[in-house]
């Protein structure tokens, strides 16, 4: 087992709390977790998590082996823009969920990374990717993921603190006006349809995003997005909010597939730029996904049929 021996600086510290502090990766979660399954002890007995530690006690630890969990790696191609021991940022395809749930048990970005990633470190004691943050499954770009519980941590931190930048392109319907914008609302469960967010909700949570135009045609835009905060479907739902939709959004658009000039097999939203600390050496770190081929396919399309660019 490995140890620590306890400074009189930790003197009257919480053993979670103070374990947390003295490296290795591991959450404070993870600490109380082995706290309960008897992996930790103090002076040769077990404790519990509330336990003040005194100057001059050792506590010992043994970590277990990442176990494995039940999900199915698959050969799944990935598109890489950055890997090291600590992350992996890919280029999600608008056609791939991120985690198995109801419906979609394999084929998920998790699987792929279970057989690409030999390296993971573990999250939680189990040998899985951590899954930070979530692109919706017709949302293509940038995603980051994390590969050890102190990847996980520092990103988690840094999302919930509106630490990461988030800059996405956006294609939606309607004449936008004005040409930048700053929208605010809470968003919570609609109390209409369950399964849908709302800008409007009761009770709800703080939302902020800012979106510029980059390209106004006759009755469509492209929009630089970037959020402040990471609700559920926040782009989707506020740009519906101020009456111009995502193109080719089913849930929280409206259906004009007549006045498209060309396809859109999903909604036309792409996470364009992810922007972090890395979570080990405090590197500022950007990466930017190439604009997907049906996303420029469909921008061409309308700039043919007439369009002007906005300096």
């Amino acid at each position: 087992m490995d140890q620590f021996i306890v400074q009189p600086e930790a003197a009257g510290a919480r053993l979670d709390a103070f374990l947390a502090t003295q490296g290795g990766g591991h959450s404070r979660a993870r600490w109380q977790q082995l706290i309960r399954e008897g992996r930790v002890t103090v002076d040769g007995q077990p404790r519990k998590a509330s336990h003040s530690v005194h100057a001059g006690e050792v506590v010992a630890f043994e970590i277990p082996p990442p176990a494995p969990v039940g999900l199915v790696a698959q050969d799944i191609p990935l598109k890489i823009l950055f890997e090291d021991a600590d992350l992996i940022v890919i280029d999600k395809p608008p056609d791939l969920v991120v985690h198995p749930a109801a419906g979609h048990a394999e084929g998920t970005l998790v699987n792929a990374l279970l057989y690409h990633c030999a390296d993971l470190a573990g999250i939680g004691g189990e040998l899985r990717p951590g899954i930070v943050h979530r692109l919706d499954m017709d949302t293509s770009g940038a995603l980051v993921v994390a590969k050890s519980e102190q990847a996980m941590s520092s990103l988690t931190h840094q999302f919930k603190n509106g630490l990461v930048q988030k800059e996405y392109l956006a294609l939606v319907w309607g004449v936008v006006e004005p040409r930048t914008g700053h929208i605010e609302t809470l968003i919570g469960r609609s109390t209409r349809d369950r399964k849908k967010m709302s800008a409007n909700p009761d009770i709800g949570r703080r939302a902020l995003t800012d979106y510029e135009v980059l390209e106004q045609f006759a009755d469509a835009a492209v929009l630089r997005v970037r959020i402040h905060t990471g609700r559920t479907h926040q782009i989707r739902v506020h740009l519906t909010h101020i009456g111009h939709p995502v193109i080719g959004d089913t849930v929280y658009g409206r259906a004009r597939k007549g006045d498209l000039p060309a396809p859109a097999g999903r909604q036309m939203l792409h996470a364009h730029q992810l922007a972090f600390e890395h979570p080990r050496t405090g590197q500022p770190l950007s990466f930017t996904a190439p604009v997907p081929e049906d996303f420029r396919t469909l921008w061409r399309a309308f700039r043919e049929r007439g369009g002007t660019a906005i300096d």
